[in-house]
């Protein structure tokens, strides 16, 4: 039977896989959540000064830009030489979920406080073990869904990781009163709890891998295209900074121009808006194509950054919010398949470890910069946000086309 035969025989998405592949999206939005809400508290009961949490902020979004693109291309190795990533991905969420619960114990311990470095080094430590799985992870989603169908599955992805970003401004006083021992507890649980989901749903290794098949791939594609590795990274810079850029201009507004503004609320109704329409925006996706459904939201995001400074009242605040979160649902679902879409298949880890590589570069650009933010004309975070949109709308646009039996990996049962 031929291979395309074999595919019109198979699902073009396989749910159950791409369902455990949410949860680990899922655990690391949460996770993200807890670290970002009790870093500053865990600094400063050891006797560190708040402004640290910025320079660690900083120092572990640059040490991510490196080694994003190095996990995601040591996890191809291995899929290639072994046919599963599986080794790398079960090293980096136990290392992740061991030093996750390792640092609020430190602290209440009194261990931190004896060696005031141990705690921000530990924590440097757990943001690099982050590192180590989530590009090889989110690679998975070229095997779990094939062609056009690749931003419908994403949108699982995205669907569960907007209701874990919810919590971070809608339940941050149920967490905080939880403690720290039990909120990084839940954390590493719910990480370990994903992991091993995924792990029973994906395909055994086999010696006749998909992946090793390199030389089915059109000649263009045999090796890595620089250029495509660049635009994978300037998309993740795009994207990362312009969301950034928003959530500030949100955060500014609501606290500095409009009578009893509600920060928590209109920020969570962001993230409730992102995963209530990620289902559709996956569907949309696949009727448009992913690069238009992309560009368009991305279009409708760089609308919102401008109209935000106009705006004087929540209602309006909410109702942006709510155009927020729809338009993030368009780029969200697609920038895994964009990413995997310019790479050989048996280069997907690397691209999707490039876009996360440019969206901590922009993370650790914003860090930078972020105080000064605060406090200059809304007209220049504004301008920053639709520029830096621009710059992710052009990378998308712009980028080279594969054939489209091409453009995820086959399917496995």
């Amino acid at each position: 039977m031929s291979p395309s035969a074999t595919l019109q025989n198979k699902s073009q998405v396989l749910w159950a896989k791409v369902s455990g592949l949410a949860l680990v999206q899922g655990a690391i939005a949460l996770m993200w959540v807890i670290y970002n809400l009790y870093l500053v508290d865990l600094l400063t009961q050891v006797g560190l000064a708040r402004s640290l949490a910025t320079g660690l902020l900083v120092l572990e979004n640059l040490l991510a830009m490196v080694m994003e693109p190095l996990m995601g291309s040591l996890s191809d190795r291995l899929q290639q030489q072994l046919g599963t990533r599986f080794p790398l991905i079960s090293l980096g969420v136990i290392l992740a979920a061991g030093t996750f619960i390792a640092i609020p114990v430190m602290v209440v311990g009194g261990i931190a406080a004896a060696g005031r470095w141990v705690l921000p080094l530990m924590l440097v430590l757990w943001a690099l073990a982050m590192t180590v799985f989530r590009s090889p992870a989110m690679s998975l989603l070229g095997r779990y869904a094939f062609g056009t169908r690749l931003p419908q599955a994403a949108s699982i992805l995205t669907l569960v990781g907007g209701v874990a970003g919810a919590m971070g401004p809608l339940a941050s006083e149920q967490i905080l009163s939880r403690g720290p021992v039990v909120a990084f507890a839940l954390g590493s649980g719910v990480l370990l709890v994903a992991a091993f989901v995924l792990r029973l749903t994906a395909p055994a290794a086999t010696d006749a891998d998909p992946e090793r098949a390199s030389d089915a791939m059109p000649a263009g594609f045999a090796g890595i295209s620089i250029p495509a590795l660049a635009m994978i990274f300037g998309a993740g810079v795009g994207v990362t900074l312009g969301f950034r850029s928003l959530m500030l201009l949100f955060s500014r507004v609501l606290t500095d121009q409009v009578p009893n503004g509600n920060p928590k609320l209109v920020l969570g109704t962001v993230f409730v808006a992102l995963a209530v329409t990620a289902i559709p925006a996956g569907a949309l996706a696949v009727r448009l194509g992913n690069r238009r459904a992309m560009v368009t939201g991305l279009a409708v995001l760089a609308f919102v950054c401008a109209a935000i400074a106009a705006v004087q009242q929540n209602g309006a605040a909410i109702a942006l919010a709510i155009l927020f979160g729809g338009a993030f649902s368009l780029v969200s679902n697609g920038t895994i398949p964009f990413a995997l879409s310019l790479v050989p298949s048996p280069k997907a880890g690397l691209g999707t470890g490039m876009f996360f590589s440019g969206g901590a570069a922009a993370s650790s650009l914003f860090g930078t910069v972020a105080a000064s933010l605060q406090t200059l004309p809304l007209g220049l975070p504004s301008l920053m946000g639709i520029v830096a949109l621009v710059l992710a709308g052009s990378c998308i646009a712009s980028a080279p086309r594969r054939p489209a039996t091409m453009v995820s990996e086959p399917l496995e049962s």
